[in-house]
């Protein structure tokens, strides 16, 4: 792993969280995997060797569940899942170079061999637990087995994660007032003797790692607390009976059980009847899937021992909710099995539907067939899930939403600017005009290369975009002041100028927008006269001549009808209606699904709208400012404090916010922010602060300004 910029000489991965075969995909899944598509595909126009590995994640509880419920073996329901998937992800233009899964032979073997290592290494040790034990059903409850309420925060939770609040990862017995999700009776706990890898003794090691860790701030910041909190010992095997057993071994002598003494190995019998959490099997799977695509392709193209062994660019796409696994687990897993550390965790937002959180039990989320049953094309949710927001930012879909963004951006900018300059083109001159391309065009594509750059290096799909609509709405600019349709009689020297411009314009449009839509852009591609594909051009191939002739162009995009809307508005409404009167008319039959409801959990709607409402003249009360953080600094003590030095126009202020865990400090100079300007003057932590930045939600999502209004704008 290097940290100099992309491209670099040695290979890299990038990898998306992997699926779990157990349910429809929707547009929540989506954005990850979209998102770790073009971000692959940019790389490779930076000329950067690279692949895109992925799998579907079998193993696990979700899976034992659903599948006891269907009345299958849980192998059987995961592979329809599986093969679902794997029909799926084309369809959307996400081309993975492997997909494999976490029950194949190839990661099955390596797991074991990376556990082993682990376990000959010190890093395993044996201890009683307590284990929440189902006496009705005659059985233990790993994971999803068992509910009940999180010690840290005292939210519900599940057995092996606090996915309703504070997100933490769960030891088996932590979970308070558990209940079986089997019987849906009060659980209790038994002890029972489980392997751990001790993590703690990787904490120094951990920290160094998130010091030099590349992708978004949440992926650095939130493991940190855990860090500075005490890390604790990662219970890594469950009882039960479907996934990876877990390999017996001799124990090293060092080999230290719960109390740091000696342990003795009680041999087999302990290790038959256990098998391997998913989530030591799941990120290794990233391993294994790069394998078996170097194995198809040979070593000399792709070597995924160069990759994961020596000094490859690993760099992770994943969901905010699976941080700590990736950034505190894994990464200890690596190390202590001597694999190399991934480069980058890209950790996105979760997706909300009509600003309420994804829920699949009431229906309320687009479905990734739905999407694809209402004939959208699938680069029209690309550039939506790419470029509504930061990575680390929650988006709210809505088609409404959807409309504006396709027909504002992509069909009355780029579709619009690609359409009228190839076809002023073919109309004029069959093709490009035999001139070169303007110092100012030439300079201005360099500027859309360079753009393109900078936003993968700093992992801002937003930015990458940004390239290409940026361009885009330069030629309409540029042709609209040039107005070449008068200088073709008047000075057509002038006229094959502006229009050899356009068309250039066009090539380096359909280049550097592939990554983002590259079914579209291929189609630009072809309608220049290009032969190939778009996918092997480099960015460099932005500036070099398109073919003298080519054939009439065809629009690019589509205007949505706000009549399409209404209809999809009233659609999803009816369903997610009847989705909730079925739920209410089951609530009282006795069989509540104790498990819960995994995308409800990933994204809780929010909290209900206060009913006391204030009068405009206490809203006009209220004096919010645009300003520009001009410094950060930790403060002194406190975990979660940052002192900033706020211009708001008029004056600088200083004010003290709770966004240390949650931002990157250094980067939070230069952000337009929102501030409350007439608050009373606070001191915290012996700080005094005056004012309040805006903030959205648990990860304190700075509130700031579509365009670039100066400091001291007053918000209205």
């Amino acid at each position: 792993m290097s940290h100099e910029e992309f491209p670099t000489e040695d290979p890299a991965v990038v990898t998306c969280g992997l699926p779990y075969a157990n349910g429809d995909l929707h547009i929540g899944h989506l954005r990850g995997y979209i998102g770790a598509d073009a971000y692959n595909r940019s790389l490779r126009s930076l000329g950067q060797q690279t692949a895109y590995v992925c799998g579907s994640d079998m193993h696990g509880t979700p899976v034992a569940v659903n599948a006891e419920q269907e009345g299958v073996d849980p192998e059987t329901f995961a592979l329809e899942w599986h093969e679902q998937y794997e029909a799926t992800f084309p369809k959307f233009n996400v081309e993975f170079d492997n997909y494999g899964h976490t029950h194949d032979e190839t990661n099955t073997e390596l797991t074991r061999e990376i556990v082993r290592t682990l376990d000959e290494e010190g890093y395993v040790y044996e201890k009683e637990i307590q284990v929440a034990y189902d006496p009705d059903a005659d059985q233990y409850l790993p994971d999803r087995y068992v509910v009940g309420t999180c010690p840290y925060c005292g939210e519900k939770a599940r057995g092996d994660e606090c996915d309703e609040g504070c997100q933490r990862h769960l030891e088996p017995g932590e979970v308070e007032d558990p209940t079986s999700s089997v019987t849906g009776n009060p659980a209790e706990y038994r002890e029972r003797s489980h392997k751990f890898f001790e993590v703690s003794e990787l904490s120094d090691y951990l920290t160094e790692f998130l010091d030099g860790l590349e992708g978004t701030s949440n992926a650095r910041n939130q493991p940190r607390q855990w860090i500075e909190d005490g890390l604790q010992d990662w219970c890594i095997t469950r009882d039960m009976d479907w996934g990876i057993d877990y390999p017996g071994s001799a124990a090293p002598e060092e080999q230290r059980n719960g109390g740091g003494e000696a342990a003795e190995e009680d041999g087999a019998e302990s290790e038959d009847d256990l098998v391997l959490y998913v989530w030591v099997d799941a990120p290794i799977e990233y391993i294994s899937s790069s394998k078996q695509y170097s194995e198809r392709v040979g070593a000399d193209e792709y070597d995924w021992e160069e990759v994961w062994k020596d000094s490859g660019e690993i760099v992770h796409f994943i969901g905010r909710d699976i941080i700590q696994h990736h950034a505190i687990f894994w990464p200890a897993m690596l190390e202590a099995a001597d694999y190399n550390a991934p480069r980058a965790i890209a950790a996105t937002g979760f997706i909300t539907i009509n600003g309420k959180g994804l829920s699949t039990s009431r229906n309320r989320a687009i479905w990734a067939k739905e999407y694809l049953d209402e004939g959208f094309h699938p680069d029209l949710l690309r550039y939506y899930l790419t470029t509504t927001g930061g990575l680390q930012q929650d988006v709210d879909f809505s088609w409404d939403a959807f409309q504006e963004k396709v027909n504002g951006e992509l069909v009355g900018n780029v579709g619009n600017f690609l359409y009228r300059s190839t076809l002023f083109a073919y109309r004029n001159y069959e093709g490009t005009p035999d001139a070169d391309v303007s110092d100012e065009v030439r300079e201005r594509i360099q500027d859309a290369i360079e753009q393109f750059r900078v936003g993968v290096n700093e992992y801002s799909l937003r930015e990458v975009a940004a390239a290409v609509t940026e361009l885009s709405k330069f030629g309409n600019e540029y042709i609209q002041r040039n107005e070449p349709w008068n200088l073709v009689d008047d000075d057509p020297d002038a006229a094959e100028q502006v229009i050899r411009d356009c068309v250039q314009i066009a090539k380096a449009v359909a280049v550097l927008f592939e990554p983002i839509a590259p079914e579209k852009a291929q189609q630009v591609w072809a309608q220049l006269g290009e032969d190939g594909q778009v996918g092997d051009a480099l960015i460099e191939h932005a500036l070099e001549a398109p073919p003298a002739e080519f054939d009439e162009p065809v629009e690019l995009f589509e205007k949505i009808e706000d009549e399409r809307v209404e209809a999809l508005n009233e659609k999803l409404a009816e369903r997610i209606e009847a989705a909730e009167d079925d739920e209410d008319a089951g609530a009282d039959d006795g069989d509540a699904d104790a498990a819960g409801d995994a995308d409800d959990a990933a994204a809780a709607d929010f909290e209900a709208i206060a009913e006391e409402r204030i009068g405009f003249e206490e809203f006009q009360d209220i004096d919010m400012r645009v300003g520009r953080i001009e410094s950060a600094e930790g403060i002194e003590g406190a975990d979660d404090l940052v002192r900033l030095e706020v211009d708001i126009g008029v004056e600088q202020r200083q004010i003290v916010a709770g966004l240390k865990q949650l931002h990157d400090v250094e980067e939070l100079p230069g952000t337009n922010v929102v501030v409350l300007a007439n608050l009373e003057s606070a001191e915290l932590f012996g700080v005094e602060s005056n004012g309040m930045v805006l903030a959205a939600g648990e990860q304190a999502d700075l509130l700031t300004t579509h365009e670039d209004a100066e400091p001291g704008t007053k918000v209205r």
